[in-house]
Formats: C-alpha cells, sequence, structure tokens
C-alpha cells in the first residue's frame, strides 16, 4: 500500500469531522461540471461524470447540488463562467516534487495563488515538464479491506488489466494503466463492488524519504495547497514513513 494511500486514508477520517462542507462541495461541483462538459450529462454513457457523481453522494452531497451542478454544465446559470482543468509543476519544502491539479475559470489567480503558498514555504513554481518526468499517469482505485473480499478483487483487477494489487490493514489498493480505467470501473460496477476512490493519479517513479519533522513540514504545505478552492488534487513524491504516519494521526 503506498503512502500516498495510507495519508489519504487518515485525511479521510480526519476529514469525517472537521472538514469544510461547503469547500468540499465547491470541489465536487467543479469535478461534475468539467466531467458532464468534457463527456455529457448521461452519467450512464460519460464514466467520469458517473464517478464525480459517486463521490459526491459518498461525500453526502445534496441531490438538488448535484442536479445544479449538472445544469451549470449544461450551460445554466453563471453566465460566462468557463473551467478549466490546469497542471502546475514545482517544488516543496526540502526539495520534494509537486504536481498540482486545479480546476479554475481564472489562471492568473490560481497560478498567484499557488506561487505566494510555495513560495512561503521554501518551495518554488517551476516551469511546465519540470518535474512531471518523475511521475506516471495511473487508475487508481481503493476499497475497505473489511468489508470487501480480496481474492474477488484481485480476480476483477487482473482480468481488467491492472498492474498491482495490494493490501494493508484498512485498504485493498488496485493500480493499473490509464487505458485500464473504464473497463475496471464497469468490472467492479458489474460485480457490485463501490470503490472508496476511482481516479486517475499521478504516481512517483521513486519516493523521497525525509525525517518526521520535514516529512509533516511538507504535509503541511500539501495540506494547504488542498485547501485552495481551485486545487483538486496534489501529487508529490514524498515517501511517507511509519514514524511520520503515527505524528500525523496523533495531530
Amino acid at each position: 500500500m503506498s503512502g500516498h494511500s495510507k495519508w489519504a486514508t487518515i485525511k479521510r477520517k480526519k476529514g469525517a469531522t472537521d472538514a469544510k462542507r461547503g469547500q468540499v462541495f465547491t470541489r465536487l461541483t467543479r469535478e461534475i461540471v468539467m466531467a458532464a462538459r468534457e463527456g455529457g450529462a448521461d452519467p450512464d454513457s460519460n464514466f467520469r461524470l458517473r464517478l464525480a457523481v459517486d463521490k459526491a453522494r459518498s461525500q453526502s452531497m445534496p441531490k438538488d447540488n448535484i442536479e445544479r451542478a449538472l445544469k451549470r454544465a449544461a450551460g445554466e446559470g453563471k453566465e460566462g463562467e468557463v473551467f478549466e482543468d490546469v497542471f502546475y509543476e514545482g517544488y516543496g519544502p526540502k526539495g520534494i516534487a509537486l504536481i498540482i491539479e486545479c480546476v479554475t475559470e481564472n489562471r492568473n489567480r490560481t497560478v498567484a495563488e499557488i506561487r505566494h503558498l510555495l513560495t512561503r514555504s521554501g518551495g518554488n513554481l517551476g516551469e511546465l515538464g519540470s518535474v512531471s518526468w518523475q511521475f506516471k499517469r495511473a487508475a487508481v482505485f481503493t476499497f475497505p479491506a473489511n468489508k470487501v473480499d480480496f481474492d474477488k478483487v484481485f480476480e476483477l483487477a487482473v482480468d481488467g488489466g491492472a498492474d498491482d494489487v495490494t493490501q494493508d490493514e484498512d485498504e485493498i489498493e488496485v493500480v493499473a494503466p490509464v487505458e485500464s480505467f473504464k473497463t475496471l470501473v464497469d468490472k467492479f460496477r458489474a460485480a457490485g463492488l463501490q470503490p472508496e476512490e476511482a481516479e486517475l493519479r499521478m504516481l512517483p517513479n521513486q519516493e523521497m524519504e525525509l525525517s518526521v519533522e520535514d516529512t509533516l513540514q511538507v504535509v503541511r504545505t500539501i495540506d494547504a495547497l488542498e485547501e485552495l478552492d481551485d486545487v483538486q488534487n496534489v501529487f508529490s513524491n514524498l515517501k511517507v514513513s511509519e514514524e511520520a504516519m503515527a505524528a500525523m494521526e496523533s495531530e
């Protein structure tokens, strides 16, 4: 199980009690809008939209909010507001490589906020391609280990073209090529398996491990980036040790 997944699990558990719901819903709304504009407003034929809606429901986003997001994607309301996917690259504290995925209607605002935060934390914003060579894009699925049979997930995953299936005490994680994403979504759905996460991620080719104190500094920077309204995901090459994980859980 990757450090990213363990870290994500901790954040989900903490988020159940201290997440800012309005900010979460804003992010989910943008995911739905982007997915619908890209592939149409029918979740049955647009798997990116289907996943976005499923994620919104799993976060208890009201049905009315989801419907409003679909209407916005169809051009109703918010006249002149056009969202776009944007990726920024750079370095955080201690030279940790970062790829920051955003959905924004104002690139100037977004890049200014990201640059300010990185500079303040001792990092810097880089040029396009400056760190992306250190990552590969992959499809990642996670399932709760106590609710899903590992052998069943393993069989479906391998049949669907997955590269790796791992399990720890909390989660089962499936990593697959990007081109296998839709196939695996359909296979899991047909088998009645609902992943907690089903998304495309940038996975580091090689992770970088720091001291516990330095790891926590980087994590705080990434958390601050993720709190920006326009930021959807932050990917890094940080390796989170068991000691750092324990320190994060105690915060």
